[in-house]
């Protein structure tokens, strides 16, 4: 059942898994809110865990900066172990004035500068969207948590260090936030018949220059953590995808 990328056996992942970027992330999620939380992959040290939150198995594993990881690592939890719906929870840069540090926003769809779509020889360009089951309750979700959350378009970006300093020019067209993994990770879904959804914590701003720390990223985006997990408890009422 191991792949080059994950040693966990068949059924070591739930149905739902959730995926920040950063291993240290991930455990500090399942040690702050699953039960029983067992490791279940630690190749090259992207730490998948496997618990459950309010009774309902949960995943959580790291997917590594960028669409080829989170790319690698979301197409075989869709296809080689059975996951149903991935919910991305990363850091973004805001490109928008109206968000501040820490707040949360959702990807409805995820503009890119990346070629990762190319693969599928499409003749045109796909726009990659989030699931609309995922991204409802996640919406429901912040309701009841009383978490303001903007739903809109994210800017997945293959380059970190941009030497073009172009990304503010996808303000103009309302994206919300940078980031560098929705784009891959909606395709993937796609291309799987699965569901995706990326949420993300405001962790910088392009606008006014404002930086989190390394270690506030790891553990102080609890909204978004409580958002994804309320979700993989609602998606556990739904027949598996299989």
């Amino acid at each position: 059942m191991a792949t080059a990328h994950n040693s966990a056996e068949k059924g070591a992942f739930a149905k739902t898994v959730l995926m920040p970027g950063d291993p240290l992330r991930a455990k500090f999620i399942a040690e702050t809110f699953l039960d029983d939380a067992v490791l279940v992959n630690n190749v090259r040290g992207i730490q998948g865990y496997t618990g459950t939150y309010q009774g309902v198995p949960v995943s959580v594993m790291a997917s590594g900066m960028g669409c080829p990881s989170i790319g690698i690592y979301s197409y075989e939890l869709f296809t080689k172990y059975g996951v149903d719906n991935i919910i991305r929870i990363g850091s973004a840069g805001a490109i928008s004035a109206d968000l501040k540090l820490r707040d949360v926003v959702a990807g409805m769809g995820a503009c890119t500068n990346s070629n990762y779509a190319d693969q599928y020889r499409l003749p045109g360009t796909f726009a990659p969207i989030a699931s609309y089951e995922l991204l409802a309750a996640a919406v429901a979700s912040a309701r009841e948590l009383g978490v303001q959350m903007p739903v809109g378009n994210l800017f997945s970006s293959d380059t970190f260090y941009d030497a073009s300093a172009s990304t503010m020019e996808w303000a103009k067209m309302g994206c919300l936030a940078v980031e560098m993994e929705a784009d891959a990770l909606y395709c993937n879904a796609a291309y799987t018949h699965k569901r995706a959804l990326a949420i993300c914590s405001i962790s910088d701003s392009i606008v006014t220059g404002e930086a989190l720390a390394a270690e506030e990223r790891q553990t102080t985006f609890t909204n978004m953590m409580k958002i994804a997990l309320m979700v993989a408890v609602k998606m556990d009422a739904l027949p598996s995808l299989e």
